[in-house]
């Protein structure tokens, strides 16, 4: 058992992505852009964050604060 865990781990350092920017193959251990392959990649993918090019979907009806939301019970 200690043997399979010994190999498993040994896999992990060696194992090897695609930059999700360029798709460049890179190795996940040791490299200190993961998941990118470089600094100039993880810079792009910030600035598209930063302009709005992704974004996170929000499922929620949009009502503001006051409004409350539909599933909260008043307990009052």
């Amino acid at each position: 058992m200690l043997l399979n865990f010994i190999a498993a781990v040994r896999g992990l350092m060696n194992l090897k992505v695609k930059c999700p920017k360029c798709k460049k193959e890179v190795i996940w251990n040791n490299n200190k852009w993961r998941p990118f392959c470089s600094e100039r990649c993880k810079m792009i993918d910030l600035g598209a964050w930063a302009k709005e090019d992704f974004k996170i979907s929000d499922d929620t009806d949009h009502v503001t604060l006051e409004e409350g939301h539909p599933d909260d019970e008043d307990t009052v």
